[in-house]
């Protein structure tokens, strides 16, 4: 019993961090939401990681077209 309240959460402090894969647009708002009260934003800060984490531009890998830069040898 313990051990499975230890993962869940475990599985909620890992979450914020994690692209939004939410099913509905009511779901990842809740989602999004989430993640900016674990962050404790507030104003327009938590305005714009809303509207990044609603159109998934909230990756912390960054983009994906980006190229990686050249090795310095």
């Amino acid at each position: 019993m313990l051990r499975t309240g230890l993962l869940a959460a475990v599985m909620l402090a890992l979450m914020p961090s994690a692209p939004s894969f939410a099913v509905s647009q009511k779901d990842k708002m809740a989602t999004c939401k989430f993640g900016a009260d674990d962050k404790k934003l507030a104003g327009a800060a938590r305005d714009t990681f809303i509207k990044k984490c609603m159109s998934n531009q909230n990756d912390p890998r960054g983009s994906s077209s980006a190229e990686a830069p050249a090795p310095k040898n």
